[in-house]
């Protein structure tokens, strides 16, 4: 018994020591996988690894150091943890510290490490496997709801057209998964709206839309994700349906209309370009106001085209060559003349008939008929009427007689080209052609060219503007015209051989003889043909012929924006701009503006055009902005109205008819010149003006005044009227005189010419048939667009006014005038002042007595003039008679009689008395015969 208890403790013994020294035999590290892949959810802490997480090691199945103690994670931060499930197997897990947060880090990557037990339960003589890599997915958990980026969102469209896309709308997820994070699909709530949505947030329209019905359309859409979350907060979409957009220039009138007098005027003062809102390149506009209706192209100084040279500086020596038609200008009477109130007359060539000068108006050609200005307005016909343009056609056809030599030059135009050919001399000499092309020429319009010679150089002015010569060549042999001064317009003479017959048979050739004939004829309107030899006319003289008084301007240079350029024509019938912004462009156009510079303008329509081109940054559907057409209507002006007075009578003593100065016969004339208030188109008078008369309110100027003889012509050889010549050409004014009429022309103020016609005197020689003369006088302006009245004056012959006491005469006439004062315009004597106190009664009827006595002496010699006149013949009484129903004062003249006796014996006794003295002594016409 004692022996197995000893045996026991034996084996024991060695058990414990066996093992003892087994443990201390640790030799084997701790194996695990190299890499492991893990997931963890967002509301979950445990990993799922793959592989599962197991460490091994050889030393198993010793205790401690087969086993195995712990896990070890390495990297600062890392949300998780390692802990041992079996020592004995080695399983582990991995855990997270904490909540993890896909949002805030998706992945986590990390090493983890296994060690065993060691060699005993101090752990002592452990071992560490190798670093296996570990990364961790942290799956999402759809807590997130979509979110929309907008509260609202906006957009326009365009009524009547159908959109793929009018807009998007987007929202957001923070989810971090792709199921979660994206948005699946949008839905509309509103029902019953002409839109849908797809699920990427594109919105289209499912019917064209209408500006005239709801102009903006509001409704609800929401977003889901792909967890089927909805949007915590929906969102609102507002759409603008807009009219049907058309790139074109807004805010214009198409009727303008122009007061005359108000300066110049804004043609489109509200206008702004509608692009779109297309992006823009460049803009240019074109503004062109047509006037070539209008007289001769535009409106222009309706003076005669002889007054407007000199108020132009034009130097002296111009004939016109193309008259009105007169006994005196005969030779353009067969021209066909157009009716118009322009400044000179428009004759018609019709391409068949040409005139020729007579040789007496042609200037002296001397030595300077190398230096000449031919000046003139042309129409030409173009292609338009059978050849025209297809031929040479002549407008001027001149041989100049020079000092024992002749010269010829012909001016033509041919299609589209003018020409001039200059002969320098006819004997020796070789013609030299000057040749222009110009559009001016076949355009169809009226057009002013000025040509000057200074041989050999010839300058060519066409509306103000000169040019060149396009060709200059030596045209060489050709047969010279004949040596005869000759002046043709329209056509030009040619030479032509003619063969003669000599029998029916056979025909021989004769030596030929040479017929003049006409022919080149021109096609078209000729105007103001003016030549000049001797200093040409310089540019600005040839500028102001030509300058139109309306146009287009700009001025408000200072506002134009960056880049914007604007240019005006010559003629400033155009304008043009050029920008490269709408609203820049916009602006600059509210300052084109309309000037007439004419006191009296031309009244009616001017058609105005706006032409726009516009480039835009994308070559592709780029805007085009559609014409504007319009008009501008020019007002009736305030028509002038010129007015002649003075006195209706005078008498003057007959010593003074036959003086050297004569007697004036309108000493107190006067001119007013007046502006009434006409009315608009629409009948409605426009806002009262006040009138205002010249020379101390508007400036009016007379072009022409003219005194005619009323009843018998004037006996030239014993009667004259006369004037201050000095003073008339000292103002530039030309004076025609003849047995009918003083007319006296040029432009100048109503202050001059009322000092011109108030020394216009009538005189008569000893010998002239004394009686009483009847003048009128008128004025126009403006070649005869307004008109003065007409005023009548007549001279009467005081005979024998020596035979009265003068105090006597003053003293009748102050009681007579005291008793019953005729107006002075019906006496045609100033009134004089009466005193009373100086009038006794005794006198007062000795000169009444003396009245009466008078009266019936002045019946008596009427009787007996009566009588007398009845004796000259039939003729002479009825041009008297004829004379006196023409003069409405003759209608004044009972009244004067009755109303001053005084006046009318020293206008009628005393003229009847002195008659009677002269027929005593015997009748001077009868001495004459």
């Amino acid at each position: 018994m004692i022996q197995r208890d000893i045996c026991l403790l034996v084996l024991l013994v060695t058990a414990f020591l066996h093992s003892a020294v087994c443990n201390k035999g640790n030799k084997h590290k701790p194996w695990m996988e190299a890499q492991y892949q893990g997931i963890i959810m967002e509301n979950d802490n445990t990993v799922l690894l793959n592989p599962p997480l197991f460490a091994l090691d050889k030393d198993a199945p010793l205790r401690y150091a087969g086993e195995i103690c712990g896990f070890r994670i390495h990297g600062a931060g890392t949300p998780f943890e390692a802990v041992v499930l079996d020592r004995t197997t080695g399983e582990g897990l991995i855990r997270a510290k904490g909540p993890v947060d896909c949002e805030a880090q998706r992945e986590h990557t990390f090493t983890i490490q296994a060690h065993d037990c060691g060699e005993g339960p101090d752990g002592s003589n452990s071992k560490k496997s190798h670093k296996a890599t570990v990364h961790v997915r942290v799956n999402d958990v759809n807590e997130f709801a979509p979110v929309f980026g907008e509260r609202v969102f906006r957009a326009s469209v365009t009524e009547g057209r159908m959109y793929e896309r009018v807009l998007r709308v987007q929202a957001w997820d923070q989810d971090c998964s792709p199921q979660y994070s994206q948005v699946c699909f949008y839905q509309i709530l509103t029902p019953n709206v002409p839109f849908t949505i797809d699920n990427d947030g594109y919105i289209k329209n499912t019917q064209p839309l209408q500006a005239s019905g709801d102009r903006l359309i509001r409704f609800t859409v929401t977003a889901y994700d792909c967890g089927k979350k909805r949007a915590v907060e929906d969102a609102e979409v507002e759409i603008q349906v807009k009219p049907t957009c058309k790139p074109s220039w807004k805010g214009w009138n198409k009727r303008i209309e122009y007061m005359p007098g108000t300066g110049s005027l804004a043609l489109f003062p509200g206008i702004h370009l509608e692009t779109c809102e297309e992006g823009i390149w460049s803009i240019q506009a074109t503004v062109e106001i047509q006037t070539s209706h209008i007289a001769k192209g535009c409106d222009r100084d309706n003076y005669s085209e002889k007054s407007l040279r000199k108020m132009c500086g034009a130097a002296v020596g111009d004939v016109d060559l193309l008259p009105a038609p007169s006994p005196m200008y005969n030779w353009t009477h067969s021209l066909p003349i157009q009716d118009t109130q322009d400044s000179s007359p428009v004759f018609w060539f019709n391409g068949s008939q040409s005139v020729e000068v007579p040789p007496g108006r042609l200037p002296a050609g001397g030595g300077a008929a190398d230096h000449l200005t031919l000046s003139f307005w042309l129409k030409h016909a173009g292609g338009s009427g059978g050849k025209a343009g297809k031929e040479e056609e002549v407008l001027l056809c001149n041989t100049v007689q020079n000092d024992g030599s002749f010269s010829h030059y012909t001016l033509a135009v041919h299609g589209c080209r003018i020409s001039f050919l200059y002969w320098s001399l006819l004997d020796s000499a070789r013609p030299v052609k000057f040749l222009w092309k110009l559009e001016q020429v076949c355009d169809v319009e009226w057009h002013h060219y000025a040509l000057s010679l200074e041989f050999p150089t010839v300058s060519l002015y066409v509306d103000g503007v000169t040019y060149d010569p396009a060709l200059i060549h030596d045209n060489g042999a050709l047969t010279p015209p004949k040596r005869q001064a000759r002046l043709m317009i329209g056509g030009c003479w040619t030479d032509e051989k003619i063969s003669v017959k000599v029998n029916d048979n056979e025909t021989s050739r004769t030596p030929a003889t040479t017929t003049t004939t006409t022919g080149h004829y021109l096609r078209g309107y000729v105007s103001g043909l003016y030549l000049r030899l001797g200093p040409v006319d310089s540019r600005e003289v040839i500028e102001c012929l030509y300058s139109c008084k309306e146009g287009l301007q700009y001025t408000d240079f200072d506002s134009l924006g960056k880049g914007m350029k604007v240019h005006v024509n010559p003629a400033q019938s155009q304008l043009t701009l050029e920008g490269d912004d709408a609203l820049s462009f916009s602006r600059a156009l509210r300052h084109v503006e309309y000037l007439n510079s004419l006191q009296f303008p031309t009244p009616g329509v001017r058609p105005l055009k706006l032409q726009t081109t516009v480039r835009c940054l994308s070559d592709e559907g780029c805007l085009m902005v559609p014409d504007l057409d319009g008009y501008l209507v020019v007002l009736q002006p305030d028509a002038p109205q010129v007015q002649l007075t003075g006195s209706p009578r005078s008498a003057h003593p007959i010593n003074d008819f036959q003086g050297p100065q004569g007697v004036p016969i309108f000493p107190d004339l006067r001119i007013t010149c007046t502006v009434s208030h006409s009315l608009t188109s629409n009948k409605l008078e426009r806002a009262p003006r006040a009138d205002v008369q010249s020379p101390d309110g508007i400036e009016c100027s007379l072009e022409r005044c003219e005194i005619g003889v009323v009843g018998e012509d004037l006996n030239l050889e014993y009667e004259s009227l006369a004037l201050d010549v000095s003073s008339v050409w000292q103002h530039g004014l030309e004076t025609e005189n003849s047995s009918r009429s003083l007319r006296i022309t040029g432009v100048q103020n109503v202050a001059v010419y009322e000092d011109v016609l108030r020394s216009v005197s009538y005189r008569a020689g000893a010998k002239a048939s004394l009686y009483a003369r009847k003048f009128h006088v008128y004025c126009s302006e403006m070649n005869g667009r307004y008109i003065s009245n007409q005023l009548y004056t007549e001279v009467d012959i005081l005979h024998g006014i020596h035979a009265v006491s003068p105090s006597h005469l003053l003293s009748a006439q102050q009681f007579v005038h005291n008793v019953h004062q005729a107006p002075a315009e019906l006496s045609g004597h100033a009134p004089v002042g009466v005193n009373r106190s100086s009038v006794f009664p005794g006198v007062a009827m000795v000169i009444i007595v003396v009245c009466i006595g008078f009266l019936a002496l002045i019946v008596t010699l009427g009787l007996s003039r009566i009588h007398n006149v009845q004796k000259r013949g039939d003729s002479e009484g009825a041009e008297l008679e004829a004379a006196n129903q023409r003069d409405p004062f003759w209608e004044d003249s009972a009244m004067t009689i009755t109303v001053n006796p005084m006046e009318t014996l020293q206008s009628r006794g005393l003229v009847a008395a002195q008659k009677a003295a002269v027929s005593e002594q015997g009748d001077p016409e009868e001495e004459s015969r």
